[in-house]
């Protein structure tokens, strides 16, 4: 457990530097390969190196709309002094909600590399915010339990991946493909609790009301992933032409970090977490042809984030600034359903 007197010591602000230049040498390394993709695919022929070869016919642009449903984010932190009760404190914030956004993509016979970009349409999300806590001394023992609305402000998601064609190398049927898949998942989430209701379970008092905005939180997950895609012509066994399955599985290093504001307790409290840890992603999806540049897609995607690390209390005008580990674990599971439409330019 560390303790000191509130304010930013200066090797935090120096490792939040060197983060900062991680992620952007990794977002310069994904722009420069994204450059370089047309002079180290092995497939283009030396005619065609030698002709002005417009980027357009390689391009795709796409459109989405996402549904998550039956999702949420979730965090919990135990005691830090004896006997160290974990958890002492859980809050579950509901992530089902309208997102839609868009992608571009361009794909080169060997590889292709794509940027999604998506945003959530604002509004409450479905479901309520839990807020649970322990008793210090016995694990068992619920204290209180809240329950309110949660409206999710702007937020984002966005994903660059790469990948590179190998059935041919394996020498598989014509009608599968096979793809390595390496990326990048970005999520920034803000939720705001409010108009809920606590209740005393030790009989103290039965409950109170929380007419008002009563939590501010904000997440970010950075995830790094790995994992296959592939392609079936499933067209060709049922007589729709231009109908394909499609699934990915991979998994990733995730890091994650939270901000959580108490807007009803007294001082100017904050809590936060520094996560480390992993995630695993699948989907499976349908893509129809609707005309020779014109194609339609359904997905279902399911992703499952596991992480644990450090939670640190600050509240200033009381001169409280305390980090520990005991118990402290972040994770999310997220279902959706996708909508896509995409416009080839070859």
């Amino acid at each position: 457990m560390k303790l000191h007197i509130a304010g930013i010591p200066s090797h935090t602000i120096i490792l939040y530097m060197r983060i900062f230049e991680l992620r952007a040498l990794q977002v310069l390394f994904f722009l420069v390969l994204f450059l370089a993709l047309p002079a180290i695919d092995p497939i283009t022929h030396a005619s065609e190196k030698e002709e002005t070869v417009r980027l357009s016919k390689y391009l795709s642009l796409g459109v989405k709309v996402k549904r998550l449903d039956n999702s949420h984010t979730s965090y919990e932190f135990g005691d830090p002094f004896p006997p160290n009760v974990a958890p002492i404190s859980r809050l579950e914030f509901p992530l089902d909600s309208w997102w839609a956004g868009g992608e571009l993509r361009v794909s080169f016979p060997r590889f292709s590399m794509g940027v999604e970009v998506l945003t959530n349409a604002l509004g409450d999300a479905g479901g309520r915010m839990y807020d649970s806590d322990w008793d210090s001394n016995d694990p068992d023992l619920m204290t209180t339990y809240s329950a309110s609305r949660c409206r999710m402000e702007p937020s984002y998601m966005a994903t660059v991946d790469i990948d590179m064609e190998v059935s041919d190398w394996l020498r598989l049927p014509q009608w599968l493909s096979l793809r390595p898949v390496a990326g990048m998942r970005y999520q920034h989430l803000r939720l705001v609790a409010h108009n809920g209701i606590q209740y005393d379970l030790t009989g103290v008092a039965p409950y109170d009301l929380l007419p008002s905005n009563s939590i501010r939180f904000k997440q970010t997950y950075w995830q790094y992933f790995i994992g296959v895609r592939s392609g079936i012509d499933a067209g060709r066994y049922i007589g729709i032409p231009d109908l394909k399955l499609t699934a990915q599985f991979d998994v990733a290093y995730v890091e994650g970090a939270n901000e959580d504001k108490h807007l009803l307790r007294m001082g100017n409290r904050f809590t936060y977490e520094d996560t480390y840890g992993h995630a695993w992603h699948a989907s499976i999806g349908l893509k129809k042809g609707l005309t020779k540049n014109l194609f339609l897609g359904f997905d279902f995607d399911y992703l499952r984030i596991s992480t644990t690390g450090s939670h640190r209390f600050l509240n200033r005008p009381f001169n409280i600034d305390i980090s520990w580990g005991n118990g402290v674990k972040v994770w999310s599971e997220q279902k959706s359903v996708s909508v896509s439409l995409e416009y080839r330019f070859n």
